[in-house]
């Protein structure tokens, strides 16, 4: 084997495979949710006390965050410990009375302002429902605007309606020649 190249085969390949099969290992298990904090999939409340269908508020609750202990995991599909004691916590807070908004803030005071799933629609989170859809129209008149530049001014249908005797007269002779000079050619 040259020095410089490698190659998966041989007695260097062989580690080098051996290597890359340790790596990917190790990213797998480093990635698993329950290696990384030593959390499991355990309910916070026994078999016979769970509810079999969540609360309608809870639900609209649980589905507007995103989970704390699982980083780009929505609430309703982390699957840590701590994540199904908060929905717990959500589902008691809706049995109790509260609405889905009124739970939704109680989780973004405990936790903060990065575990809301959707903007608000008031203030400044309003201009994150706003900006995007006004971006968007205003991209799609720059791009019909350029496209009409590209394609050029439009024919004048009625040019020669304006013309003089004189300047009709000379585009006609201007037009037999250019039929003499096409016909030269062929």
């Amino acid at each position: 084997m040259k020095r410089g190249k490698m190659r998966w085969s041989g007695r260097r390949g062989g580690r080098l495979r051996g290597g890359f099969v340790l790596l990917l290992g190790a990213v797998a298990i480093a990635c698993r949710p329950d290696h990384a904090s030593g959390q499991e999939e355990l309910p916070s409340r026994d078999a016979e006390s769970a509810p079999e269908e969540l609360h309608p508020e809870a639900s609209r609750a649980i589905s507007r965050l995103r989970s704390p202990f699982c980083p780009g995991f929505m609430l309703e599909v982390c699957p840590t410990r701590e994540a199904q004691a908060l929905r717990d916590s959500i589902q008691i807070g809706a049995e109790s009375g509260l609405g889905a908004d009124s739970l939704v803030e109680w989780m973004i005071a405990s936790h903060g302002e990065e575990y809301r799933a959707f903007p608000k629609r008031t203030g400044a989170g309003l201009l994150a429902w706003v900006v995007p859809p006004v971006a968007l129209l205003v991209g799609l008149g720059l791009v019909v605007v350029a496209l009409r530049r590209l394609k050029g001014p439009a024919v004048a249908t009625g040019l020669a309606e304006g013309l003089t005797d004189e300047e009709r007269d000379r585009l006609d002779a201007a037009l037999a020649q250019l039929e003499e000079m096409e016909e030269t050619e062929s």
